[in-house]
């Protein structure tokens, strides 16, 4: 009998009859609490969903369903979107949504959409990619960003040198391939090489032809601490002159010395805002950032293969002067001012640093726990084969500032890792919990309906995204279940490998991928198209 309901709740029934009294609905969610997306009030109603969509929302209780679900004092919303996932990291190979296609991680988040290609970097050709995502699709629904660094390296490597015009036009023509394959916009990670050494005239230039697509601009930017308000004005620019909407992806204010900075960049916002440049910001809900250990050398350090930077490694001047700018931004940036500030997170060369900081490691090596042997470490470290870091370096009251704008959406910059690998980030496992159950439960610096609205209804507003992020009649039925008082983040720092808690049912194109709790194994999820999807 329940594989019986399991297979009509994945849709073999599609066709409404022209009666509600006649119809027999896929699934209907009884007595619920609606969050639409929309931000308004909630209100108690029932959902009824046939196949893919959202049938009916109201009385329902004389309607028949292949399932009906009682979720009497549960929320019931639009599935999250993540408009800023690393779900895709390079090829099928090396990606979290081909390795575990399930998306646990996401799901008990009651996230059922993520878009990737993040940061400058996506797969080419991105069409390919979609392609093969159909052919093995996930639990969640999948929209890629073309990346600029992607870009830039396929025509010219890692070189830190602007492009030849004739190396624009092909960087150029690869966008607008990627456009027309379904490209939701332009990302750029302007802090990594090679995004680093273009000028803002290069990303202008490519974010011209995201824009006659109808696409965004989404960016790390160039800077997130001491010079993080010029790198706002940089974005402001490149949306008012590359026309097209502009987001600052994980909008933060990174090192001790730029905090209540946020004041001055949400101003900046509000300022281009109001002059007509369609600027707009997601984030994720902690105070410690996570990327390659890397981040913290000079860009011209990184130029060309990992053999050149080794090189420059081994070379002492090359090497002094490294080490200066590393110890600059262990003390004024990424580094917090203090050893213990860094977290190595997963070490592929040697496992047995994943989870210690800097100073732990120094204190067992019997080497004086400094600034300056920190930065000698990181060299070390790097020269090895390097390792992704976690940097505890944000202010909490930067975190709640930037979080109540109403142009900030939440995102986790998270994957799907594989359990119990590393100790990455607790973003990949409870960023969306989190805001519900520190920031609006514990917090109360959002109100539910407003966080639910900045994780379904704004990034789907700020994509165009069709029929998804709402709860309405004929959207798709991408739809969450979850306890408001119950819902928590578990995830750690130095536990980071746990489930979030209290998502009860998540239907994905209106298949139970999560049903009372347990996954049900389908793998409903769509490649979604820009041009077809919104």
């Amino acid at each position: 009998m329940l594989a019986l309901l399991l297979a009509l709740c994945i849709g073999l029934i599609t066709e409404p009859l022209p009666t509600q009294s006649d119809t027999i609905y896929t699934v209907i969610l009884e007595g619920g609490t609606i969050y639409d997306g929309t931000g308004k009030a909630p209100f108690v109603a029932d959902v009824g969903l046939i196949g893919d969509r959202i049938a009916a929302i109201g009385d329902l209780k004389e309607a028949r369903a292949a399932l009906r679900l009682n979720v009497d004092g549960l929320a019931v919303a639009p599935g999250f979107i993540d408009i800023h996932s690393h779900a895709v990291r390079g090829g099928p190979e090396t990606s979290g949504i081909f390795r575990q296609p399930l998306a646990e991680n996401y799901i008990r988040q009651g996230v059922t959409t993520v878009f990737a290609g993040q940061d400058g970097s996506s797969p080419l050709p991105i069409g390919e990619f979609l392609a093969r995502f159909e052919l093995t699709p996930a639990a969640i629904n999948l929209g890629l960003f073309v990346g600029h660094g992607s870009v830039r390296r396929a025509v010219m490597g890692n070189e830190n040198r602007d492009p030849t015009p004739e190396e624009l036009e092909q960087m150029k023509a690869l966008v607008a391939q990627a456009m027309e394959e379904g490209a939701w916009g332009l990302s750029s990670g302007l802090k990594y090489v090679p995004g680093a050494y273009a000028r803002t005239e290069e990303v202008i230039e490519l974010a011209r032809v995201a824009a006659r697509y109808g696409g965004i601009y989404i960016t790390h930017m160039r800077d997130e601490g001491l010079h993080v308000l010029e790198s706002v004005k940089e974005t402001i620019r490149i949306g008012r002159e590359g026309g097209l909407p502009a987001q600052i992806t994980h909008a933060k204010i990174i090192g001790p010395r730029m905090w209540g900075k946020s004041r001055e960049m949400l101003r900046l916002v509000d300022e281009a805002l109001q002059a007509g440049v369609d600027v707009s910001m997601d984030q994720y809900p902690y105070t410690a950032s996570s990327t390659g250990i890397s981040v913290l050398f000079p860009a011209w350090a990184l130029e060309g293969s990992r053999e050149d930077i080794v090189a420059r490694l081994q070379d002492p001047e090359a090497r002094a002067r490294i080490k200066e700018a590393v110890i600059f931004n262990l003390r004024e940036d990424r580094g917090g001012g203090d050893p213990s500030r860094v977290q190595l997170a997963f070490c592929r060369w040697d496992t047995t640093l994943n989870g210690k900081n800097l100073a732990q490691v120094l204190r067992e090596q019997g080497r004086p726990v400094t600034v300056e042997e920190a930065a000698e470490l990181v060299l070390e470290i790097q020269e090895q084969g390097g390792c992704t870091g976690i940097f505890h370096a944000m202010s909490e009251e930067d975190v709640e500032r930037i979080m109540q704008h109403p142009r900030t959406m939440i995102c986790s910059d998270g994957g799907i890792p594989d359990p119990g690998v590393g100790v990455p980030h607790p973003r990949n496992y409870g960023a969306f919990a989190r805001v519900l159950a520190r920031y609006v439960r514990e917090r109360r610096i959002l109100t539910p309906e407003m966080a639910i609205h900045k994780m379904t209804g704004l990034p789907a507003w700020r994509l165009n995204l069709k029929d998804r992020g709402v709860l309405r009649p004929g959207a798709y039925a991408d739809v969450v279940v979850l306890d408001l008082n119950r819902v928590q983040d578990r995830a750690t720092f130095t536990d980071p490998h746990r489930y979030a808690e209290g998502v009860v049912h998540v239907f994905v194109n209106g298949q139970a991928v999560l049903l009372d709790g347990k996954l049900t194994g389908a793998r409903p999820g769509r490649a979604l198209r820009k041009g077809r999807d919104g």
